[in-house]
């Protein structure tokens, strides 16, 4: 069995879509005490609008459509994130949609914990594992990769 170390300082990812921004900021506010206690990552301008409401240092990617969420998901997939909090927008398409649905793939593959909506990211952020170090289990992807086409 393989596992990845997640430290107890998390590496937390936010992302969020336009008519979804307003929400995630004023829960990020809401949970500033929490979350200011990891690593932030965001993109485009939920990066820069996280780092003026909370007033902490965000590492900013390039914009989901240009690229971002494409550089969390290498970020995932490289062991480099341990959380993703993506308020993605339900009723809206989105240019980007098939990066998006690489980006929470990958967050299932590789086992990462995952909030799409308020409630789960308030059940993610209090859970007693966000302030503690973890062992996640990895998947074993050896059958898959040494298989014939």
């Amino acid at each position: 069995m393989q596992t990845r170390h997640t430290p107890a300082r998390k590496r937390i990812a936010l992302v969020a879509h336009d008519n979804k921004k307003a929400e995630l900021i004023e829960w990020a506010i809401y949970n500033k005490a929490t979350l200011t206690r990891h690593q932030l990552f965001g993109t485009g301008t939920t990066g820069r609008l996280l780092e003026d409401a909370l007033d902490v240092h965000v590492t900013r990617l390039l914009s989901g459509p240009l690229g971002g969420d494409q550089q969390i998901g290498a970020m995932i997939a490289e062991g480099r994130l341990d959380v993703l909090i993506f308020f993605w927008d339900p009723m809206s398409a989105q240019p980007h949609d098939p990066d998006i649905k690489a980006l929470l793939r990958l967050g299932v593959l590789w086992n990462i914990p995952m909030a799409c909506d308020r409630t789960t990211a308030d059940f993610l952020l209090t859970s007693p594992l966000m302030y503690e170090a973890y062992e996640t289990i990895l998947p074993d992807y050896d059958a898959y990769l040494k298989r014939k086409v």
